[in-house]
Formats: structure tokens, sequence, C-alpha cells
């Protein structure tokens, strides 16, 4: 769009726990940062969670007008088991138990990761940063803060957070609000003070390790974002975001990294913006837990990925959000039920929409967008544009673009046809499929019902549901656990 819509666009920055307008650093740009994944390992939807939020944060921004410049980090070493700063490094671990080279396992799954941000329609962002390639950025920028706000340990050098402003205010620490505690650990000043250099210890080699005024090692976790987020996008810029869980530790340190950096008491970005959980009941979230929850076996069970998009637009971003096989089934019936909507006006011309209930419906949509994403609200106005009846078809196709460009469902190109997803463990096949159906509409022409009874019921055994009266005629039954 062209021209900003004229709802003020409000967004909750948990820096001061308070909505505020967003006001750009930068006149008609908006810079974004989004910590990313560590790829160690597959990430699981709960980790999706977050870049479902952040991609419509960026839509919204770009739908509002502003130029977007969105960067999501790829963390390939300084991430330890604890994100207080206590175990090993995720990717040596990995490494070591599967007798596997570092970078071809931080290749392999960040390579996964990418199919899941493909697969569940999360635009591109200007920059993936991948931490190694930053590590003498990042030594050149501890260099520049060791005097005044770091010590050395044994185990490498460790920032006292006793020398900035208010350490930990994002998180609360200190107070009754506060959501989080960090452990003592022997040898630290202060028990939050975090590494910003761990030192190889002696006798050990690491598969990722650099030469440093602290000794061979690697980089902190913390480290990492504060140097990347500078390098591409300069302090301060306007929004960082992050799961819940970076809000305790990970975000608390980053800012007191940028304000021992940047001398000064600004956080690094103008607003911190932070998703929910996504909770699962049946325990499978762990990565630990074998088969855990990832979008590959969402798709594996039958269900299409952006069922799951869906299901996250359907909670605000700063709320828990439940995950149950029932409640993916229920957004995959209601992903189908909006592209059937949609699909009389795909093949129209887009018009500029100039009937009063359309343009209402748009500004309803731009305001529940405004107010700090409000994506439930904005899917029940998309809806009802889409079920609009007795409307001019071009019209109707550009103000369903124009939401679908924020929302991110693709409804214009999807056809019912595409959301048919093969379970695994199907055991035919879509040819056996339309030749069973064949036969059992030959049976029912010559009245010969229990025949078609029978091969309706053994489309059913295989999964597969029979839709009399409807043009698609059958589709695939998800599993439900």
């Amino acid at each position: 769009m062209t021209d900003a819509p004229a709802s003020p666009l409000k967004l909750f920055n948990s820096l001061t726990r308070s909505l505020e307008e967003f006001e750009p650093v930068h006149p008609g740009e908006a810079r974004v940062y989004s910590c990313g994944p560590t790829v160690y390992n597959y990430p699981h939807i709960g980790n999706m969670r977050a870049y479902v939020f952040a991609d419509t944060l960026g839509r919204t921004l770009s739908y509002k007008g502003y130029k977007l410049t969105h960067v999501i980090n790829i963390t390939d070493v300084g991430h330890l088991t604890d994100d207080a700063d206590a175990g090993e490094d995720k990717l040596e671990k990995a490494a070591a138990e599967r007798a596997q080279s570092i970078w071809d396992i931080a290749k392999h799954y960040t390579e996964a990761y990418w199919a899941d941000v493909k697969a569940l329609n999360i635009r591109q962002p200007a920059h993936w940063s991948i931490a190694t390639d930053y590590v003498p950025a990042m030594i050149a920028f501890a260099k520049s803060i060791a005097g005044k706000h770091c010590y050395e340990l044994e185990g490498g050098l460790y920032f006292d957070t006793t020398t900035v402003t208010d350490y930990g205010r994002l998180a609360r620490h200190g107070t009754d609000e506060g959501e989080s505690r960090i452990d003592p650990v022997d040898g630290k000043r202060h028990p939050a003070d975090f590494a910003i250099w761990r030192k190889t210890p002696a006798g050990e080699t690491r598969q990722m390790e650099w030469d440093s005024p602290w000794g061979r090692g690697a980089p902190g976790w913390h480290l990492e974002c504060s140097v990347m987020s500078e390098a591409l996008l300069g302090f301060p810029f306007d929004i960082h975001t992050g799961g819940i869980d970076h809000r305790e530790i990970h975000h608390p340190n980053e800012i007191a990294q940028n304000q021992a950096h940047s001398c000064s008491t600004d956080s690094g970005a103008r607003m911190w913006m932070h998703n929910n959980f996504l909770v699962d009941r049946s325990g499978k979230m762990s990565k630990s837990s074998g088969e855990f929850l990832r979008v590959q076996l969402l798709i594996d069970k039958g269900y299409h990925p952006l069922a799951y998009r869906l299901m996250c637009l359907q909670a605000h971003y700063r709320s828990e959000l439940e995950f149950s096989w029932g409640g993916l089934g229920a957004a995959l019936t209601r992903l189908k039920r909006l592209v059937m909507a949609a699909a009389p006006a795909r093949d129209a011309g887009p018009a500029e929409p100039t009937d009063r209930r359309l343009t209402d419906l748009l500004a309803k949509f731009d305001a529940a967008m405004s107010d700090d994403l409000n994506t439930p609200v904005a899917l029940t106005l998309l809806e009802e544009t889409a079920a609009m009846k007795k409307i001019d078809a071009g019209q109707k196709r550009a103000a369903l673009a124009a939401m679908d460009a924020v929302l991110g469902l693709n409804l214009l190109t999807t056809e019912r046809a595409d959301l048919r997803v093969r379970p695994k463990t199907a055991t035919i096949g879509e040819e056996e499929i339309e030749a069973t159906l064949a036969r059992r509409k030959e049976a029912r022409a010559a009245k010969d019902f229990a025949a078609s009874d029978v091969l309706r019921d053994k489309l059913i055994a295989a999964g597969v549901e029979v839709m009399d009266g409807d043009p698609l005629g059958w589709d695939w039954q998800p599993q439900a656990n």
C-alpha cells in the first residue's frame, strides 16, 4: 500500500510494559531484529510460533507503508545448554554425542529451519545473520567494553552487571514482578554476571574456537545478538523480538552490553516485543521426548502447515496458546472454509474497493492490526470479507489480497486440493482412491448400495474421507495424535 492507513500502529513494549505508538528511528523505515534458532536440533512448533509472530509484525509494518529491514540470526556457536550461563555449548555437545562435524550439524538444522520457514509462509528477512561470520566483530565489541565493564576469570571474560544502569529492568529482576532469578555461580562477582568470552578449558579442543585477548575459545551467546543487530541495523534500531523466555536472561544481557558499548542508558532497540509460550499438555514439546512436535510431524500426520499458522493467528501473540490435535484440526477446517469462500474472487481482476461494506471492513481490519497486532479480530474480518455475497468480485479480491498480505494464509493462490496432505502412514495412493471412487459411483448408479458401502468403508479404513456431493470428492483424514 502506498499510503499508510489512518489508524496509528500501537505495539506493546516489554521494556515499559505499555502500549506505545510506533515511531520509527528513521522516517519511513522499520528496522527489526529477531532472535533466531540455535541449530543443534530441529525447531519445535513452539519455537516456530516466535517466527510466525515476527513475520506478522513485519507484514504489518510493510502494510502500514514502512520500508522493512528484518534480520534473523542463526546461532551456530555460543548458546549453552543452560540460558543462565552454565553447561556446554549446544552445538559442541550435539557434535560430540553424534560424532559428527559441528559445521555439518549446523548446516543440516539450519536448512531444516529454513524449510519450516517456507512451509509456514514466513517471508524471507533482509538478512540471515550467521553467528560464526561475526566472530572478529564480536572480539572487537568485547575489547571496547572490557576495560570498564568486564573482568577475567579462569573460564573467560565476564560482564559485571553492576556497571550499567538498571540491569534487568526488562525482566523486572529484584522486584516482586520479576519472573526469573539467576542462580549464583562460583567465581562471579555477582550472580547475574555473564560470559562475554568462554575460554576452552586446558586440555580440551573445541571444533569451533578462535584466538582472543582472553584466550582461545568462543563468544558468549548474548554477545552475538548485540554485535549482529548493530552491524546490520545500527543502534538504536526500532524493534527487537523474541520468545518470552528471552525476556528473562538473554535480552537483559543484550541490553547491558548495548548500554556498555554505547556509553549510555540506551537499550539498543526502541521497543522490545515478546510472544508468549505455546503450551503442550502431552509433553511432546521437549526435544528430549523423542518424537517431539515439529512442523514436519504435523505434515506427516496429514495437516497442512498453514493450519498451524492459522492456529497461531487465532490467539493474540502475547497470550499463551495451548496446542492440541483437536485445535489444529479445527484450524485446518477453518482454513479450508476460508479457501472455499475466497475461491470465487480468485480469478477476478483486482479493482479498488469503493463499496462501503468493503471499505468499512478494511478500516476495521486496519484498526485491529494497529491495536498491537490483534490477529484474532483480524481473522474474523477476513472471514466476513470472504463470505460476502452480491459484491463486485474485483473489489472483493483486492480487499482479500490486502488482508491476506498481512495474515499470510495464501488464500488467493491456494486451492482446496492443495490442502490435501497425505499422512505418512497412508497405505493407499491417489490413483487407487480415484479408481475406488469410480467403482463406487458405478455401484451407486446400478443401485448396488451394498457394494457402494463396502467401497466407502474400505476408503474410510484407509484414512480417506468420502465427500458425496462435494466437487472435491474426497480428502485425507488427518491423524488425531
